[in-house]
Protein backbone atom coordinates (compact mmCIF):
# COMPACT_ATOMS: atom_id res chain seq x y z
CA UNK A 1 0.00 0.00 0.00
CA UNK A 2 1.00 3.56 -1.05
CA UNK A 3 0.52 6.55 1.38
CA UNK A 4 -1.00 9.24 -0.64
CA UNK A 5 -0.07 12.98 0.99
CA UNK A 6 -3.16 15.30 0.66
CA UNK A 7 -3.43 18.64 0.90
CA UNK A 8 -5.83 19.28 3.59
CA UNK A 9 -6.67 23.28 3.32
CA UNK A 10 -5.18 24.80 6.82
CA UNK A 11 -3.15 21.81 8.37
CA UNK A 12 -0.13 23.81 7.65
CA UNK A 13 -1.52 26.27 10.13
CA UNK A 14 -2.69 23.50 12.85
CA UNK A 15 0.74 22.36 12.76
CA UNK A 16 1.94 26.04 13.30
CA UNK A 17 -0.43 26.00 16.25
CA UNK A 18 1.31 22.91 17.56
CA UNK A 19 4.55 24.60 17.31
CA UNK A 20 3.14 27.92 19.13
CA UNK A 21 1.74 26.01 21.63
CA UNK A 22 4.95 24.29 22.42
CA UNK A 23 7.76 27.50 22.51
CA UNK A 24 5.35 30.06 24.61
CA UNK A 25 5.78 33.61 23.95
CA UNK A 26 5.41 36.76 25.81
CA UNK A 27 4.98 39.83 24.16
CA UNK A 28 4.96 43.26 25.37
CA UNK A 29 3.87 46.56 23.68
CA UNK A 30 6.30 49.33 24.41
CA UNK A 31 3.34 50.94 25.76
CA UNK A 32 2.81 48.69 28.59
CA UNK A 33 6.63 48.35 29.10
CA UNK A 34 6.25 51.72 29.88
CA UNK A 35 3.82 51.68 31.87
CA UNK A 36 5.11 48.93 33.73
CA UNK A 37 8.22 50.64 34.56
CA UNK A 38 6.26 53.83 35.71
CA UNK A 39 3.53 52.31 38.42
CA UNK A 40 6.92 50.29 39.58
CA UNK A 41 8.91 53.53 39.69
CA UNK A 42 5.85 55.57 41.53
CA UNK A 43 5.54 52.40 43.84
CA UNK A 44 9.50 52.67 44.98
CA UNK A 45 9.06 56.96 45.38
CA UNK A 46 5.72 56.07 47.43
CA UNK A 47 7.63 53.57 49.38
CA UNK A 48 10.75 56.03 50.21
CA UNK A 49 8.66 59.04 50.88
CA UNK A 50 6.92 57.26 53.57
CA UNK A 51 10.09 55.73 55.25
CA UNK A 52 11.59 59.46 54.85
CA UNK A 53 7.62 60.67 56.53
CA UNK A 54 7.72 58.21 59.52
CA UNK A 55 11.63 58.85 60.45
CA UNK A 56 10.99 62.51 59.97
CA UNK A 57 7.94 61.89 62.32
CA UNK A 58 9.93 60.46 64.87
CA UNK A 59 12.43 63.40 64.96
CA UNK A 60 10.02 65.45 65.44
CA UNK A 61 8.55 63.45 68.33
CA UNK A 62 11.58 63.00 70.24
CA UNK A 63 11.99 66.60 70.17
CA UNK A 64 8.78 67.73 71.05
CA UNK A 65 9.30 65.46 74.49
CA UNK A 66 12.87 66.62 75.01
CA UNK A 67 11.00 70.24 74.90
CA UNK A 68 8.50 69.21 76.89
CA UNK A 69 10.97 67.41 79.74
CA UNK A 70 13.25 70.90 79.60
CA UNK A 71 10.27 72.78 80.15
CA UNK A 72 9.36 70.51 83.01
CA UNK A 73 12.53 70.37 85.13
CA UNK A 74 12.41 74.07 84.76
CA UNK A 75 9.04 74.63 86.18
CA UNK A 76 10.17 72.50 89.26
CA UNK A 77 13.24 74.00 89.23
CA UNK A 78 11.53 77.41 89.18
CA UNK A 79 9.39 76.22 91.92
CA UNK A 80 11.72 74.78 94.16
CA UNK A 81 14.40 78.15 93.92
CA UNK A 82 10.95 80.88 95.08
CA UNK A 83 9.64 78.28 97.76
CA UNK A 84 13.35 77.72 99.16
CA UNK A 85 13.74 81.73 99.23
CA UNK A 86 10.42 82.70 100.98
CA UNK A 87 10.79 82.62 104.99
CA UNK A 88 9.44 84.25 107.87
CA UNK A 89 11.52 84.37 111.05
CA UNK A 90 8.36 83.94 113.11
CA UNK A 91 7.64 80.81 111.93
CA UNK A 92 10.83 78.75 109.92
CA UNK A 93 8.49 75.57 109.92
CA UNK A 94 7.10 76.25 106.53
CA UNK A 95 10.26 76.95 104.74
CA UNK A 96 12.48 74.27 106.70
CA UNK A 97 9.59 72.12 104.69
CA UNK A 98 9.68 74.00 101.50
CA UNK A 99 13.21 73.29 101.42
CA UNK A 100 12.85 69.57 101.45
CA UNK A 101 9.88 68.91 99.25
CA UNK A 102 10.72 67.21 96.10
CA UNK A 103 13.99 66.47 97.20
CA UNK A 104 15.37 62.98 97.72
CA UNK A 105 15.63 61.66 101.28
CA UNK A 106 19.68 62.00 101.23
CA UNK A 107 19.26 65.50 99.94
CA UNK A 108 16.73 66.37 102.30
CA UNK A 109 18.61 65.48 105.42
CA UNK A 110 21.34 67.90 104.02
CA UNK A 111 19.15 70.67 103.39
CA UNK A 112 17.29 69.63 107.20
CA UNK A 113 21.07 70.28 108.73
CA UNK A 114 21.81 73.29 106.63
CA UNK A 115 18.25 74.89 107.61
CA UNK A 116 18.90 73.95 111.60
CA UNK A 117 22.02 75.93 110.87
CA UNK A 118 20.82 78.77 109.38
CA UNK A 119 17.96 79.40 111.84
CA UNK A 120 20.58 80.35 114.41
CA UNK A 121 21.62 83.15 111.79
CA UNK A 122 17.65 84.16 110.84
CA UNK A 123 16.47 84.58 113.93
CA UNK A 124 18.72 87.31 115.46
CA UNK A 125 18.31 89.21 112.08
CA UNK A 126 14.75 88.66 112.04
CA UNK A 127 15.04 87.84 108.58
CA UNK A 128 11.76 87.80 105.97
CA UNK A 129 11.42 87.59 102.65
CA UNK A 130 9.49 87.17 99.65
CA UNK A 131 10.05 85.69 96.21
CA UNK A 132 9.54 86.18 92.17
CA UNK A 133 9.94 83.66 89.44
CA UNK A 134 12.06 85.71 86.83
CA UNK A 135 13.44 82.67 84.81
CA UNK A 136 15.21 79.02 84.48
CA UNK A 137 17.14 77.43 82.17
CA UNK A 138 18.36 73.97 81.26
CA UNK A 139 21.99 74.10 81.44
CA UNK A 140 22.75 70.01 81.52
CA UNK A 141 21.05 67.03 80.61
CA UNK A 142 23.52 64.43 81.33
CA UNK A 143 23.64 60.58 82.46
CA UNK A 144 19.51 61.43 82.60
CA UNK A 145 20.14 64.67 84.71
CA UNK A 146 18.70 67.74 84.35
CA UNK A 147 20.67 70.26 85.71
CA UNK A 148 18.59 73.81 85.50
CA UNK A 149 19.96 77.25 86.81
CA UNK A 150 16.68 79.18 87.94
CA UNK A 151 16.63 82.76 89.12
CA UNK A 152 14.27 84.38 91.79
CA UNK A 153 14.01 88.19 92.62
CA UNK A 154 14.05 87.92 96.87
CA UNK A 155 12.65 91.31 98.72
CA UNK A 156 14.12 90.69 101.96
CA UNK A 157 13.66 92.53 105.69
CA UNK A 158 15.93 92.26 108.69
CA UNK A 159 16.19 93.93 111.80
CA UNK A 160 19.31 95.98 110.11
CA UNK A 161 17.35 96.93 106.82
CA UNK A 162 13.52 97.25 107.80
CA UNK A 163 13.24 98.58 104.08
CA UNK A 164 12.69 96.18 101.27
CA UNK A 165 16.46 95.16 99.86
CA UNK A 166 15.94 94.01 96.32
CA UNK A 167 18.08 91.04 94.95
CA UNK A 168 18.61 88.26 92.60
CA UNK A 169 18.72 84.62 94.41
CA UNK A 170 20.17 82.10 91.92
CA UNK A 171 19.98 78.05 92.67
CA UNK A 172 21.85 75.19 90.32
CA UNK A 173 19.28 72.78 90.98
CA UNK A 174 19.75 69.21 89.61
CA UNK A 175 16.48 66.97 89.00
CA UNK A 176 16.40 63.09 88.27
CA UNK A 177 13.40 62.27 85.52
CA UNK A 178 14.09 58.20 86.95
CA UNK A 179 13.04 58.99 90.45
CA UNK A 180 9.91 60.82 89.78
CA UNK A 181 11.22 63.72 89.12
CA UNK A 182 13.32 64.98 92.54
CA UNK A 183 15.85 67.22 93.46
CA UNK A 184 19.26 65.51 94.20
CA UNK A 185 21.52 68.21 94.69
CA UNK A 186 20.95 71.96 95.29
CA UNK A 187 23.56 74.55 94.82
CA UNK A 188 24.34 78.30 94.79
CA UNK A 189 25.72 81.42 92.17
CA UNK A 190 29.16 79.24 92.60
CA UNK A 191 27.47 76.16 90.30
CA UNK A 192 25.50 78.22 87.81
CA UNK A 193 28.88 80.77 86.64
CA UNK A 194 31.59 78.41 88.17
CA UNK A 195 33.88 78.57 90.20
CA UNK A 196 37.08 80.59 90.07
Amino acid sequence: MEEVETDVPGADVADKDTELRGERRISLSVRSLSLGVLITALVAALGVMSWLYIGATSKVDAQVQRANDNAHAEQIALDYAVRAAVMDYKDLGPWKQALVDGTTPELGKKLTDAANAMEQILLPLQWSSTAKPIAAKVRSHDNGMYVVDSFVSVMTKTVQAPQDLQSTATYSVTINPADGWKISDVGGIGQVVGDK
